[in-house]
């Protein structure tokens, strides 16, 4: 089954909210770091237009940038 991805970055605390948003919600989610991750910031980078985090890929592929609570 998909599983919803969250692209991050150390420190953005945008990426930790929604983190800690999804856990508490009990929604499974992978997480990428693209600081440490050169290709997957390409590939973050084609999905959201942009290097802009946390970029959120749900399991149908829909493409979310930026969060701002659930």
């Amino acid at each position: 089954m998909p599983q919803t991805i969250i692209y991050t970055k150390p420190g953005c605390p945008y990426c930790a909210a929604a983190m800690e948003d999804f856990r508490a919600r009990s929604v499974p989610f992978t997480q990428i770091d693209v600081q440490a991750d050169r290709v997957a910031r390409e590939e973050m980078r084609k999905l959201s237009g942009g290097l802009r985090v946390p970029t959120i890929v749900n399991p149908d592929g829909a493409v979310v940038v930026g969060f701002g609570g659930a």
